[in-house]
């Protein structure tokens, strides 16, 4: 008899913790997002044609800058490369087509969903808390909706993504392996505006 395997997120057991925090810092997983890192040349035709099937005119360029599309989010990482991120669609489905609008150029798209999670960190302190353990100058003016940071946050190399132009809503994308330990250093340092 084959078994089933479960999809587990890395924070599937952290509900009970998250429901803990303050209003002013809560946090919650957004789990088993699609996650796809894209390589191409964004002003060639491949770069064309990946922004077209995301829904945008362009590929960002601008480092540290992310473009939402209809469903979903592409992310700067470098001059030819981003992560392109969805709820919408599934990592199969859209690594390949992501694949075939750029297999031509000798672009490259690989679904890299299950090596991150993603942790979003809501209320009036969170900035406060991403303070205690980032370097980056948080304030909106600074880092607003549109930035994004590859950063480290505490001890854990992060995404860090402002959504709004108040320091009060966040996305945090971790790698799996570092999830437990960035959830358990949020909560403590969440803690303090009980």
């Amino acid at each position: 008899m084959a078994e089933t395997l479960t999809r587990r997120s890395p924070l599937q057991g952290w509900s009970t913790q998250f429901a803990a925090t303050p209003p002013a810092a809560t946090l919650t997983e957004e789990p088993f997002v699609t996650m796809v890192d894209l390589w191409v040349d964004p002003a060639g035709a491949g770069g064309a044609e990946a922004a077209r099937l995301l829904g945008l005119t362009s590929l960002p360029t601008t480092p540290g800058t992310y473009v939402a599309g209809p469903d979903s989010t592409v992310i700067w990482f470098g001059p030819q490369e981003w992560l392109v991120t969805s709820t919408q669609r599934g990592g199969e489905a859209l690594e390949a087509e992501l694949h075939e609008a750029i297999a031509a150029t000798g672009g490259a798209a690989v679904d890299v969903s299950a090596q991150r999670t993603t942790v979003r960190l809501r209320g009036a302190h969170a900035r406060d808390v991403l303070a205690k353990g980032c370097s980056l100058d948080l304030h909106p003016r600074v880092f607003g909706p549109g930035a994004a940071a590859q950063t480290v946050l505490a001890l854990a190399a992060v995404v860090l993504i402002p959504l709004d132009d108040k320091g009060t809503d966040y996305r945090i994308i971790v790698r799996s392996s570092f999830a437990g330990y960035l959830a358990d250093w949020l909560i403590d340092a969440a803690m303090e505006y009980h």
